[in-house]
């Protein structure tokens, strides 16, 4: 790394970043610490690759070669080596935050905790415009006991559901809740209740299914099991309930909600030719994203598609898409998925489509989408949610940060979200 190369790193003001995050330009806004670090405090739209991993990460995550790049750290002397390794695998637009990220706390604007942390402000602002319904852990747990009509839907992915989960509940990914939950609970007087481990997928799948029209009370496990374990109640570990699967009739209905909802967000649904047009401008970063299961991915998906199930994609937005500003397009073989998908990445502020066509005239591509290989525990931030060994502490403080990000939302100003 010789000094001349290092001189030939232009930089960008935080006035420039705020500026192209109002206009929704393209923008990749990348923190190279590691994620511990970055989950004490970043910029709203920052995503997050530690110079250790870009070589692996880059190209996956930002695909456009000419996509404008920022990269910041908070003075360790990595921002430099960053932008010079991403010049090295073919990038030509690479800036660096001129004065890290001090500058940008100098320059007044808000800094936020934690990861996926745009997709966590965005579920409070829904609960705070829509008042979506909730319950709290010990009148949940009295349900339970008197044995009531109800059925608990656990929004995680199934591996966190199979780790701890609400007693009795079942595993509906969130994107599989509309499409699922009317075989689950056919009888209307059966209560629904949606968890996930803290907040976030709650308030989203709980919403899903209140836009959606299901005929259901359905209601939100108010802070998910955070709540659950600091009401002091105990957790299942191990299970295996899954959600059935449905019948056509059940997909068609969940078909014309789902699409309900996608079109009052304002989704466009397009064929393979427009697909093409999308694909054939070279100015704009697209993403192609299968929302289904990755069982059901693997058997068989559309050319061209990587893998995201749903209600990841809405929940972990800042990593499948670092790029503000880019295209997303999903899709699923039955379409109630990649419908709600994109209603809630529509509100994101994303510009969205969802691929509508004929799968069965496809020859479908099999097995896996190459991503990168999975991070280990170097530099990783322990979630208070995750796992059964929190201290109460921390799990209350993560909630307490929760419930102040409309405020902080309201302060940045750069989000552009809204709410149906």
């Amino acid at each position: 790394m010789t000094t001349d190369i290092l001189d030939r790193i232009e930089v960008a003001t935080p006035a420039d970043i705020r500026t192209a995050l109002i206009a929704r330009d393209e923008i990749a806004l990348i923190d190279v610490r590691e994620e511990h670090e970055f989950a004490q405090g970043h910029p709203l739209f920052a995503a997050q690759i530690p110079l250790r991993r870009i070589d692996e990460e880059a190209r996956w995550r930002i695909p456009r070669l000419d996509t404008p790049i920022i990269v910041y750290d908070a003075g360790e002397g990595l921002a430099r080596r960053a932008a010079v390794r991403l010049q090295g695998l073919g990038y030509t637009d690479v800036r660096e935050l001129e004065g890290g990220l001090s500058a940008w706390r100098d320059a007044g604007y808000e800094l936020f905790e934690d990861v996926n942390s745009y997709s966590k402000a965005f579920g409070e602002l829904v609960e705070h415009r829509r008042h979506t319904p909730s319950l709290a852990a010990e009148d949940v747990q009295a349900l339970i006991d008197e044995k009531a009509d109800i059925a608990i839907l656990d929004a995680r992915r199934y591996d966190e559901y199979h780790t701890m989960s609400i007693p009795t509940g079942t595993s509906v990914p969130g994107a599989e809740l509309v499409l699922r939950a009317g075989t689950i609970a056919p009888d209307p007087d059966t209560t629904i209740i949606v968890n996930c481990a803290g907040r976030t997928r709650s308030i989203i799948g709980t919403q899903s299914l209140v836009n959606a029209g299901l005929p259901n009370k359905v209601y939100a496990l108010r802070n998910g099991t955070i709540g659950w374990t600091l009401a002091g109640q105990g957790l299942e570990t191990g299970q295996v309930r899954a959600a059935p699967e449905v019948d056509g009739k059940a997909i068609e209905a969940a078909r014309a909600h789902a699409r309900d909802v996608a079109y009052r967000a304002g989704v466009k649904w397009i064929g393979w030719d427009d697909l093409e047009h999308l694909k054939a401008d070279t100015a704009r970063t697209l993403y192609l994203y299968d929302v289904r299961q990755p069982r059901e991915y693997e058997a068989g998906h559309l050319p061209g598609f990587r893998n995201a199930q749903g209600g990841q994609l809405v929940q972990e937005t800042d990593h499948n898409a670092p790029v503000r500003g880019a295209r997303i397009v999903v899709t699923d073989d039955l379409g109630p998925r990649a419908d709600m998908s994109a209603s809630w990445l529509a509100q994101l502020g994303w510009e969205v489509y969802v691929l509508s066509v004929d799968w069965s005239a496809v020859v479908l591509e099999r097995g896996s989408d190459g991503a990168p290989t999975p991070r280990g525990p170097e530099g990783r931030y322990k979630r208070p949610y995750e796992g059964t060994d929190n201290k109460a502490e921390k799990m209350q403080a993560y909630l307490d940060w929760e419930y102040g990000l409309v405020a902080q939302l309201e302060k940045d100003g750069t989000h552009g979200f809204y709410v149906i």
